[in-house]
């Protein structure tokens, strides 16, 4: 994604987003539904802050903010996060808040090889407006 880019080109957040997302699959809220109803074997990464996930978030979601992917999934790192850098071959499922921060993590997950990452279109604000469940852990 980052080879898109050359020095002497300015960029902004969008042209990364848009980048991110030509090289990445997303899944509609009713189908990730679908996929969790069925229990089927997917790790769910909330890439938000602490505080919006408390706000709000999608059962079964691990926390893994988008400033620390990189490090959470390298196993090489020392304080990498298991649940996450041990599901290489899994299925991963990534959002937001609306699916920019989300593409970016999917698309630097799939450049680090994990092989199976989709994000959540639209992130938890399009879950939200269609009506599926959330955890909420404190009310602001």
């Amino acid at each position: 994604m980052y080879n898109l880019f050359k020095p002497e080109q300015p960029a902004g957040l969008m042209d990364f987003v848009r980048a991110a997302k030509s090289c990445i699959t997303e899944i509609t809220p009713a189908e990730l539904k679908a996929k969790l109803d069925s229990k089927e074997d997917l790790l769910l990464v909330d890439v938000r802050e602490a505080a919006e996930f408390e706000h709000g978030h999608i059962d079964g979601a691990h926390l893994v903010p988008r400033g620390i992917i990189e490090a959470a999934a390298d196993t090489s790192y020392p304080k990498h996060y298991p649940p996450l850098s041990g599901a290489r071959d899994r299925q991963i499922v990534v959002y937001c808040a609306t699916s920019g921060r989300s593409a970016m993590a999917a698309a630097v997950l799939q450049m680090m090889g994990y092989k199976k990452v989709i994000n959540l279109a639209g992130g938890i604000t399009r879950w939200e407006a269609e009506g599926m469940p959330q955890v909420r852990e404190a009310e602001y």
